[in-house]
């Protein structure tokens, strides 16, 4: 069998976060429709953020009531805060709730005080009422953001990100997310932390987020894969970053582009259980969706490899 790898698609959250004007709720619910169409099991659809202050989401418990809802795929909405959590639990209530929540916390106090406007010490102990209040009726990812580097404080120490995951793991999460907030992350820095995770917690799985800020997410991927990690968030055309009103990093600020990485897995023979065709599909939907050509290279020269018999870059 080939290797199989799981890509949890993140336009809808990561990506729409940086974008300065809202997208309309019934944009958002026809991208993830194509994403599940595409064959995405795991699609980050929204984020229980303040919607004052992250407006991008002020539809958040709209999008989840009408997602499109078919087995084995799971639906994630990010929770800041406790007052998120128990948004999350209503709407659970209600019938139409995220399957999967996000728990942040990042590497560095100076990033966490920008991010999150508290401490991390304050945090973590949000985050373990977090936990509490979820009551384990979803599945937990928790993140630990700037985890290899941080825009104010610069490089981060490894063992630092480890005893983080630590924590999570001792909270009882399912999955740990590291985010390359802004792309400071190089091969070199990336395997030895993947390969220690691995090592020291084999049965957590834990989930690669790099952000392309500087060209190497790709390359990070490349390295986390080698080092054992076989769960990889992406977001389609490259976009995303931090939250519009919020100023850290510069450049292009956005993800891994999905299209871009599915190509190169499926090229190493890596398996994405993804229909090419209807990633291509979605691609354009995402490209119409924000008016403006994105960054893919995939999607201007198309797959380099055979999608139904059709060699797609020639």
């Amino acid at each position: 069998m080939r290797d199989r790898v799981t890509i949890c698609e993140c336009f809808a959250r990561d990506g729409l976060q940086h974008e300065p004007d809202f997208v309309a709720t019934a944009t958002k619910l026809a991208v993830l429709n194509a994403f599940v169409d595409a064959g995405f099991t795991r699609v980050e659809a929204t984020s229980y953020s303040h919607p004052e202050r992250v407006p991008a989401f002020r539809d958040a418990s709209d999008v989840l009531a009408a997602v499109p809802r078919r087995e084995g795929v799971a639906f994630k909405a990010t929770c800041p805060n406790a007052r998120a959590v128990r948004r999350a639990v209503a709407d659970l209530d209600a019938g139409h709730g995220a399957d999967e929540l996000s728990l942040l916390v990042s590497a560095t106090e100076s990033h966490t005080e920008r991010n999150l406007r508290t401490t991390r010490t304050r945090q973590w102990d949000n985050v373990a009422e977090m936990v509490r209040l979820a009551g384990g009726r979803f599945t937990l990812v928790g993140v630990v953001s700037v985890a290899f580097g941080c825009p104010f404080e610069g490089p981060v120490d490894p063992g630092r990100v480890v005893e983080d995951v630590g924590r999570f793991a001792a909270l009882g999460v399912d999955l740990v997310t590291l985010g390359d907030t802004t792309g400071l992350g190089s091969p070199t820095t990336v395997a030895p932390v993947f390969a220690r995770l691995a090592a020291e917690y084999p049965d957590l799985p834990v989930v690669a987020h790099f952000h392309n800020t500087r060209g190497a997410a790709l390359a990070n991927c490349v390295a986390a894969l080698d080092a054992g990690c076989r769960h990889f968030d992406s977001a389609f055309g490259g976009v995303g970053g931090h939250p519009a009103g919020i100023s850290y990093g510069g450049g292009l600020t956005g993800n891994a582009c999905t299209e871009d990485l599915v190509n190169l897995f499926e090229s190493m023979g890596v398996d994405t259980g993804l229909d090419l065709d209807r990633v291509l599909t979605a691609s354009g939907l995402c490209e119409r969706a924000l008016g403006r050509t994105l960054h893919s290279m995939v999607a201007r020269a198309g797959f380099g490899l055979p999608t139904k018999g059709v060699l797609r870059n020639v």
